[in-house]
């Protein structure tokens, strides 16, 4: 090999480094939200089967939340302006 090839070569595998360095953190993260996914699917898999039908005493039927939206928001503070401003 001459020079040239080393420098070339030198040169591939710093790249390779680099984009390695730049990939390493994203798969980390990937693994780790799909552990934490799947041991959430389990808990709920398991907590399925621990609730019979009869244990949700008092429990909504909806699983909504209940905080307003946004266009309730706004209609309630249109209306206290127009309170103010009469």
């Amino acid at each position: 090999m001459n020079t040239n090839q080393i420098e070339g070569l030198v040169g591939m595998l710093m790249v390779l480094g680099i984009l390695v360095l730049l990939v390493l953190p994203s798969a980390f993260g990937a693994v780790r939200d799909r552990r934490a996914d799947r041991q959430i699917r389990e808990a709920q898999e398991a907590r399925e089967v621990r609730e019979t039908p009869g244990d949700r005493k008092g429990q909504k039927s909806s699983s909504r939340s209940t905080v307003p939206s946004t266009a309730t928001w706004y209609a309630d503070g249109r209306r206290s302006k127009k309170l103010v401003s009469s």
